[in-house]
């Protein structure tokens, strides 16, 4: 019998989308946008103290290489050749900090998450010495002082981690977001792997200067970084290196975004004022400003969305940055157990359809935009003994609904012009009760692409696009038309304003409850935060007690 024929498509392009929760490798046709196959490992995230948010290089890297294996098995079962896929694009968890070894390849110390806390008292002291008639952080990179950024995770690391302190003596130690140590140990790792990072994930660090384009001396001075470590900035499209292993090696590596701008492009927000909310671990809303830097008065970043070429223009964003979304299903599931997988929420929110006056804020992280209050912590109040964990689930739901309100709220006023609807993506709009709730709440028409995978699609678009490469025209006229699904409104706009301002009371129970103590043996910020583990148990003894009461088993 002879053997069956390979598919032939055209040129393919693949895309590591690397995020907080998961490592997933996507393949996407480039005439069509079709994507014909992917492979998804989910990733394990360590918390070594409260507030301390820690994952493993290492089985970060590896979780890659196994997503490209698992995803090229998968292409040639459906007849598909792999030598058609001509570049590969990253997409990644921005802020979060890694440092290496370059002699040996390994990493120094775990990767610092951006959602991580520890370096609360180190923004403290920092923030001391910053004029409060000029400050220069801001107005350099975009962004706030806080614990998100990687500057401060960085300076951490210098100051507590001794094998860190000694590489950067010994001129061994490299530092790298999650795109740079990918395509540094991808293209070769201690064997001549590429240094780089591009000018998204660059300018998420709090070193970068937005205008310049350039790692900023002063900041650098400023954090006390050394700028030997930093690795070298370019475009988000161009080819960066080779693929040095698996069985991918030898293509190219020519894309590279941070996630929240690979969705921008994904959903092809090319314009000035398109904008796009994505809805992930955390949540993040980004609106085009084009080829200008737009500075909020509203506790909005300001940010690089994407450049597109080494010749071609930066182009800028505002963004609205959510800590915790998807990461509130998560901790449902893994903290407490309500559900088994994260696809039960949806079943548990539709049996009652409503919180029953019940609010989650998830400030598990503190509150980022708008407020930026690195004191508040979660907790569900509004808890009557009729409250059982269906009303929890939902009220879980809005919670992410509801953050998004304000942000999309900061952005009509710092815009000028509201927007008339909201462009989704992400894995959490899956939850067709989620994005109806998000309608009701925002009382504007919210639309989502068919194929949600947006992020990789952008990252393969950057990759596709790229000089050498040239598979996949950016061109307005050759963009591939996108089948959308629309979710309207369906309450009044008097009941959705009640609901808003019921929120904004119980997030503002939520400030202030954190202290930070006096540093001790290297670790800078102890937190105490008593009032999330009260509220939950709290809420348990009641829901139990209602049961037991109800004569519920």
């Amino acid at each position: 019998m002879a053997a069956s024929k390979k598919a032939v498509l055209g040129p393919l392009v693949g895309a590591v989308d690397q995020g907080t929760s998961s490592t997933r490798f996507l393949v996407f046709n480039s005439k069509t946008a079709e994507l014909l196959s992917h492979h998804q490992v989910e990733i394990k995230q360590e918390f070594p103290r409260e507030g301390w948010v820690e994952q493993d290089p290492k089985e970060i890297l590896h979780s890659v290489y196994e997503c490209i294996e698992k995803t090229c098995e998968k292409l040639g079962q459906l007849n598909i050749d792999i030598s058609n896929i001509k570049a590969i694009g990253v997409s990644n968890q921005r802020e979060t900090t890694v440092v290496w070894d370059k002699l040996t390849g390994e990493p120094l110390y775990n990767a610092v998450v951006w959602l991580d806390l520890r370096t609360q008292s180190t923004v403290e002291n920092l923030s001391k010495r910053i004029p409060g008639n000029n400050n220069f952080v801001k107005s350099k990179t975009g962004l706030p002082l806080s614990t998100y950024f990687s500057a401060v995770k960085l300076r951490w690391l210098l100051d507590n981690v001794r094998k860190v302190q000694k590489a950067v003596e010994e001129k061994r130690a490299l530092f790298g977001t999650i795109d740079s140590w990918l395509i540094w140990s991808l293209t070769g790792g201690a064997n001549g792997g590429v240094h780089c990072t591009d000018v998204t994930n660059a300018s998420r660090t709090m070193l970068f200067n937005i205008h310049s384009l350039e790692w900023d001396k002063e900041l650098c001075e400023f954090f006390g970084i050394p700028m030997e470590i930093l690795p070298n900035v370019r475009s988000s499209s161009e080819i960066y290196g080779l693929m040095k292993a698996g069985a991918l090696e030898g293509v190219p590596i020519s894309g590279c975004l941070g996630d929240q701008s690979a969705a921008l492009v994904g959903q092809m927000c090319f314009q000035d004022g398109q904008a796009k909310n994505t809805y992930g671990t955390g949540c993040f809303l980004l609106c085009n400003t084009g080829h200008k830097c737009v500075f909020s008065d509203h506790g909005l970043l300001t940010t690089v969305a994407y450049k597109l070429g080494r010749d071609k223009p930066v182009y800028y964003a505002l963004e609205g940055s959510v800590a915790i979304a998807g990461a509130v299903i998560r901790w449902l599931r893994d903290n407490l157990g309500i559900i088994q997988s994260s696809e039960e929420i949806e079943k548990l929110a539709k049996e009652v359809g409503t919180s029953y006056g019940c609010y989650f804020v998830p400030a598990f992280s503190g509150l980022y935009a708008p407020y930026w209050e690195p004191s508040a912590r979660g907790i569900i109040c509004g808890l009557t003994q009729f409250t059982n964990k269906c009303h929890i689930a939902f009220a879980a739901l809005e919670a992410v609904c509801f953050q998004t309100r304000e942000i999309l709220d900061a952005m009509n006023r710092d815009c000028g012009i509201p927007l008339s609807h909201l462009q989704v993506d992400g894995g959490m709009t899956s939850n067709k009760i989620l994005m109806q709730l998000q309608a009701d709440i925002l009382y504007i028409p919210v639309v989502k692409p068919s194929m949600p995978e947006t992020t990789a699609l952008g990252a393969a678009m950057a990759a596709g696009a790229a000089e050498g490469v040239g598979v996949w025209s950016l061109e307005p006229e050759d963009l591939s038309a996108v089948t959308m699904e629309r979710f309207e409104p369906q309450i009044n706009a008097e009941e959705s304003e009640i609901r808003y301002s019921t929120w904004k009371k119980a997030v503002m129970k939520s400030m202030g409850w954190v202290t930070t103590q006096s540093p001790e043996s290297g670790d800078p910020s102890i937190f105490c935060s008593l009032p999330l583990g009260f509220f939950i148990v709290s809420s348990m003894v009641m829901l139990i007690g209602a049961r037991y009461i109800s004569g519920i088993p």
